[in-house]
């Protein structure tokens, strides 16, 4: 086994369906080389055990106007469990937040956050991010350019490529 009780055609299959997740069962047992009735057990199993945690669509910010990204740091005012906690779910309630990340250093988190336009960043800044609990201050850096933003896993690295 490769990583986690995976086997390396667990593995094709999952590379596969980060590809395309629209991919019928048919064509992914072809793509791994496998018969349909053994690749759809094993696409159930990884669905079953959470491997596999649910499909999306992959969309343009820019066509949808939210084009406009910054990272945002976040020192909260204290770090006891409950102000971690109350943070996080407070998080969760806002769209705009695409990430949410717990870093060490001099930062409580990391957020990345979607907008419009600067406009509407200042907005969602001064109305919700910045009344978010235990917050103590914020640090904003505008994106200028994306250069890669994925959301696919490594999963050649693991099959030791």
């Amino acid at each position: 086994m490769a990583t986690g009780g995976l086997d390396m055609t667990d593995l094709r299959i999952l590379e596969e369906i980060q590809k395309d997740a629209r991919v019928s069962v048919v064509e992914l047992s072809r793509r791994v080389n496998l018969t349909k009735t053994p690749c759809a057990e094993r696409l159930k199993r990884l669905e079953k055990s959470g491997v596999i945690c649910g499909y999306f669509a992959k969309l343009d910010p820019v066509v949808l106007n939210a084009g406009h990204t910054v990272m945002i740091q976040v020192q909260l005012k204290g770090t006891t469990a409950d102000d971690l906690e109350t943070f996080n779910a407070a998080v969760l309630g806002i769209p705009e937040i695409q990430s949410c990340h717990m870093i060490a250093g001099g930062y409580d988190y990391l957020l990345k956050v979607r907008s419009k336009d600067i406009s509407a960043y200042r907005r969602i800044l001064g109305e919700t991010i910045s009344k978010l609990p235990g917050v103590l201050q914020t640090h904003t850096y505008v994106v200028m350019e994306t250069v890669k933003d994925e959301v696919t896993l490594p999963i050649a690295s693991l099959k030791g490529k």
